[in-house]
């Protein structure tokens, strides 16, 4: 006996909304902004017009465009919103949602399948098909139970992702993305780098051990196994680029680059880096660590609900570090012609709302310009990476572990000797032939 599907009634539908939006508004009123006012008056705020904002005035930006770009130009500027939004967390994670859905785009086309299809394609149109597939998933692991096996050790594995993800973001925070934006620009940020990929491999064994569960534990070990073989080659495939740029300031790496690119000189470096990042994210073909038709899952067997969730968010953004990374390397970090203009609009005097629509006083041509060769150029080899996974099968772990003790290792050297050639040489360094006066 089937049960009677209930017709669809246009009223009832209206009031779920209506009832949906009041206990928005609701919250809004008694819990947001009282708690935006609440801090409001414990964050010193700017000037403008030779008038001290009070939260009252601050809120009054959303309808006064003199008030707003000043408050928008302080806010952009403090140190909160670089962590937090700009180059820091909210950054890398929108480029992390965006790269997992190019990702399952993208495979899906290259093995003759369709992908998500469904989740917005009525809002969106064709050309958007599965959109909202993210948006949908996201809600999904908010909502699923997490499942914690019996007899594991629940501090260790409750802090594990967390710990995942916070080291993916503390890598974000040394790469720049434009010329002064970089949340911590420090003079050894490639060796800090480094220092904090070496961590991942420890969360990784933790929380396979805390799972109490033998295929997480493989797959922890073989993750440590993996990721301590190619940690080497991925180490000496950069100190080629620290002998040309005589730099270990990722800032200055990028700066060096002016001329030309240094994968120009050390394409081999470029090959082992971009090698041992694909063995440092466990993607296909290295994948031994999760390998699903071995062990499962891997060390991912146990996660369930936002556990997973944060696993996956964490990936992704150690993703975006990685090309990052590669892109400030041997790509040139954030160089490349100018095609955005000085400011937008007319010059001269502008009424105030064609000063918010031209984003007058915070707009800044040659700071757009960098933005923007920075993320096509990260994208680019973030397509990379999702195409070696569309092509190529796992390898086995004997064969991995071989690639990453022998064959890049020599590699490695063999780049960082023609570095050295080409600074005694005179070819490149101070006084070379292509270095610029």
């Amino acid at each position: 006996m089937t049960t009677p599907i209930e017709d669809f009634r246009f009223g009832p539908f209206v009031a779920s909304v209506v009832w949906l939006l009041f206990w928005v508004l609701i919250i809004v009123t008694v819990i947001v902004l009282p708690l935006i006012f609440v801090i409001l008056f414990y964050v010193p705020l700017p000037l403008v017009n030779g008038e001290v904002l009070t939260p009252y005035l601050f809120l009054s930006m959303m309808i006064d465009p003199t008030r707003t770009l000043p408050i928008l130009n302080f806010l952009i500027y403090t140190e909160f919103f670089r962590v937090a939004v700009f180059p820091g967390f909210m950054y890398a994670a929108l480029i992390a949602a965006a790269t997992i859905f190019i990702e399952r785009k993208f495979l899906a086309r290259m093995q003759l399948r369709v992908g998500p299809s469904h989740a917005g394609r009525e809002a969106l149109g064709t050309g958007f098909e599965g959109l909202f597939q993210l948006v949908a998933d996201g809600l999904k692991l908010v909502s699923k139970e997490i499942i914690i096996p019996a007899g594991a050790d629940k501090p260790i594995f409750w802090a594990a992702p967390i710990a995942f993800v916070a080291a993916a973001a503390a890598v974000v925070c040394l790469i720049p993305v434009a010329p002064g934006w970089v949340v911590s620009n420090i003079d050894v940020g490639l060796i800090v780098a480094f220092a904090i990929f070496g961590f991942f491999p420890l969360i990784e064994v933790l929380f396979s051990w805390a799972s109490n569960s033998k295929y997480p534990f493989i797959g922890g070990l073989r993750a440590l196994h993996q990721l301590i073989a190619f940690e080497i080659p991925f180490i000496l495939s950069a100190l080629s680029v620290v002998i040309l740029s005589g730099s270990l300031n990722l800032t200055e790496i990028t700066y060096a680059q002016s001329s030309y690119w240094f994968i120009l000189f050390l394409p081999i470096s470029a090959f082992v880096f971009f090698m041992s990042s694909l063995a440092e994210l466990e993607r296909i073909p290295f994948d031994l660590p999760e390998a699903e038709s071995e062990i499962v899952a891997g060390w991912l067997t146990e996660t369930s609900g936002m556990i997973y969730g944060l696993i996956q968010l964490g990936t992704y953004v150690k993703l975006y570090a990685l090309a990052a990374l590669f892109v400030v390397l041997f790509l040139g970090g954030w160089m490349g012609p100018q095609i955005f203009p000085d400011q937008l609009g007319p010059p001269g005097e502008k009424p105030p709302l064609l000063q918010l629509l031209t984003l007058d006083g915070l707009y800044h041509g040659p700071t757009a310009n960098a933005i923007f060769w920075f993320t096509a150029k990260t994208f680019l080899m973030i397509h990379l990476m999702l195409l070696i996974r569309g092509i190529n099968p796992r390898i086995r772990i004997d064969i991995l572990l071989h690639t990453g003790w022998y064959k890049l290792i020599v590699l490695s050297f063999i780049n960082m000797f023609i570095a050295l050639a080409l600074i005694y040489g005179g070819v490149l360094g101070p006084g070379g032939l292509l270095t610029p006066n």
